[in-house]
């Protein structure tokens, strides 16, 4: 076992499920009662178990899971609630986030083994080496009520002489448990009704636990007194002692300053937040509760003042890569308990402090030997930059002789002894910082009048720029809005040049100054289409339209298949003059479409850009030419038809 010192005098309960389930049917438990010298063992059922608790009272019930022994949140309050007063549920895995207890006992030198009896001799030895958390719904704030022990009645020639009787037993028992109250110097509120004769109840709200408050609850004739605990929100974990033990520190300073201990399990222990405490009481409060491994901030760089306390406890610092966000924060400290802003902060950078770690402590640890405190191992490893090798042979070569006289003197330090070694510990840590508070406490009167001048000028400062916000956002606004104009402007232009361009080319059409058509201007606008491919007409429909009645020119009507005449054919043409011969195929579809189609080397053409014009009479003559040849087709497709078809019957009457 390692270097703990047990607390415990008196009776540790060990339990673990033997057989069933407590969700179940009559669970049988295994039960070993540590007394710090013997142990007895025992299978037992939940209802002896819980007689066994309240007739023993022992200091502690220590369990693996606390689930083992209720089967929700509802059942653990109450079991809570309904032990006796001196004693305590512990989880000796850890807090929400247990550990295994194999990896717990193997990290104190515990005794382990898998079957139930054994688990439940680990979980007793560990609570009696103060190994552990209390499990508590309650907090230590404990509420006596005095009251009337019975009802005033509903009448009679006696009663008011009854009711004021009652009242006054009432009275002079308050007055009793106030007094006693008062011996034990407990702090308290009382809040009394006052009735006819003297008081109905008196309610005490007493700071401290029911084993800490010398008055038993009883009912006894004219009056009864209740002792209830306060009611947390819900389950809290707290360790079972306060020892000083290597931990994890996150420290957010300012005008209120907040700290958080961890334990390097990553297990919270305590928060802190305060606007009165200086650096040498927060220094004080968190050696108290540990010997710092790690200080960490919630911001990058870290804050000067961060480093005065990293420095003191001579820890090693930890800053994340960026300020961390807030709600990244909220996330991480979701089931931590905190009371504010401040506190939430510094227990984000303990938390994410953990996790940067958090392989490096499981690697230390698995590496560690029972008897060693991993603490120290860790506390050098990180701190120290030693490796974990030099750590332990030096830690090896400064056990003591094999007589063991020396460890045994350090195993059996009292209480008092240990306090002491602490408190000497804590002096030394504190006087070594004082030279350097003093010499702080000098320079902050001006650094406060600096700032208040600072602080003035920001204030200005702000309020110009607020100013200046608003005038940016009714600038951009206005931008915005005559962008949107700019844009439409430019599309409406784009739109009038293209309409301009079409009409200065009809201009040229009417204009143009043609010698050899000049007198009659028998002109028809004839459109060109480079090619006879599907790309080349639908270029030509988009730049200035294909529509029924066009006069076509093809400069190139070879290589045209049937879909491109057909898509050609579609738009109606009255005429297509081609350069180059047709396939086939096209002037197929062409001549059943009846689009006529002509040599362009029969009409003049003469050509303007895109367009080009030709004479009127040029054009109907490759039209008539067209119909002459389209009728002399189509007789001879007649003929040929007629052929056919007397062909075919006389092969069928030579059949017959």
């Amino acid at each position: 076992m390692n270097a703990r010192t047990s607390a415990l005098d008196s009776v540790v309960f060990g339990v673990d499920v033997q057989s069933g389930d407590i969700r179940g049917d009559a669970p049988s438990y295994a039960l070993v009662v540590f007394d710090g010298e013997s142990l007895t063992r025992d299978v037992v059922s939940h209802r002896k178990l819980r007689r066994l608790i309240d007739s023993e009272e022992p200091a502690l019930v220590a369990t693996d899971n606390m689930y083992e022994l209720a089967e929700d949140k509802s059942a653990l309050v109450h079991l809570l609630g309904s032990l006796p007063h001196g004693t305590r549920l512990v989880q000796v895995t850890g807090a929400e986030r247990p550990e295994p207890l194999s990896r717990v006992a193997s990290r104190h030198g515990v005794p382990y083994g898998k079957e139930p009896m054994k688990e439940a001799e680990a979980a007793a030895r560990l609570a009696a080496a103060n190994v552990g958390y209390e499990v508590s719904a309650f907090t230590d704030t404990t509420t006596v009520k005095v009251s009337r022990g019975r009802s005033t009645g509903k009448g009679g020639w006696s009663q008011d002489r009854y009711t004021r009787r009652i009242h006054g037993s009432v009275k002079r028992r308050a007055r009793q448990v106030e007094s006693e109250l008062k011996d034990a110097n407990l702090e308290y509120d009382r809040d009394v009704t006052e009735k006819y004769g003297g008081f109905s109840n008196a309610v005490f709200t007493v700071q401290g636990r029911p084993e800490d408050v010398p008055v038993s609850q009883h009912r006894s004739g004219d009056t009864r007194v209740e002792i209830e605990r306060e009611r947390r929100d819900g389950i809290e974990f707290e360790p079972l002692a306060k020892r000083r033990d290597h931990v994890i520190v996150g420290i957010d300073p300012g005008t209120t300053t907040a700290a958080a201990v961890l334990d390097l399990d990553g297990n919270p222990l305590d928060v802190l937040s305060t606007r009165t405490a200086d650096t040498a009481d927060v220094i004080e409060w968190l050696v108290e509760r540990g010997r710092p491994v790690i200080v960490a901030a919630d911001v990058n760089p870290m804050p000067e003042t961060v480093e005065k306390f990293r420095r003191s406890f001579d820890a090693a610092g930890w800053v994340p890569d960026a300020d961390l966000p807030v709600d990244e924060k909220l996330h991480r400290t979701e089931d931590a308990a905190y009371d504010n802003d401040h506190e939430r902060d510094a227990l984000a950078a303990a938390l994410y402090a953990y996790d940067a770690h958090a392989d490096q402590f499981d690697r230390v640890t698995r590496k560690v030997p029972a008897g060693i405190e991993r603490g120290e191992v860790i506390s050098r490893v990180v701190a120290g930059e030693e490796s974990v090798e030099a750590v332990l042979r030096d830690l090896s070569d400064d056990e003591p002789d094999d007589d063991g006289d020396e460890e045994h003197e350090q195993r059996e330090l009292t209480a008092e002894e240990q306090r002491i070694r602490d408190l000497e510990e804590q002096v030394d840590r504190l006087q070594s910082h004082v030279d350097d508070l003093n010499d702080d406490l000098d320079a902050k009167d001006d650094r406060i009048e600096e700032l208040e001048a600072e602080l003035s000028e920001a204030r200005r400062e702000e309020r110009r720029a607020a100013r200046r916000d608003r005038k940016v956002t009714r600038l951009r606004r206005d931008n915005d809005r005559l962008e949107d104009e700019r844009d439409e402007a430019e599309a409406r232009v784009e739109e009038l040049e293209g309409k301009l361009d079409r009409l200065k080319t009809l201009w040229k059409l009417d204009h143009d100054n043609f010698a050899d058509v000049a007198q009659g201007r028998d002109l028809v606008p004839v459109k060109v289409v480079d090619q006879f491919t599907k790309t080349a007409i639908e270029h030509a429909d988009a730049q200035y339209g294909l529509a029924a009645g066009d006069v076509v020119y093809l400069r190139d009507a070879s290589g045209a298949g049937r879909a491109t005449a057909e898509l050609l054919a579609e738009t109606e043409p009255r005429v297509v003059l081609r350069s180059g011969g047709l396939s086939e195929e096209a002037d197929e579809v062409l001549f059943d479409r009846g689009v006529p189609v002509g040599p362009a080397d029969d009409v003049q053409l003469q050509e303007v850009d895109e367009l080009a014009v030709a004479r009127e009479s040029d054009v109907e003559a490759v039209v008539d030419d067209w119909e002459n040849r389209a009728e002399e087709r189509e007789r001879e497709q007649t003929v040929e038809m007629v052929d056919e078809i007397i062909s075919e019957h006389r092969a069928d009457g030579e059949r017959t």
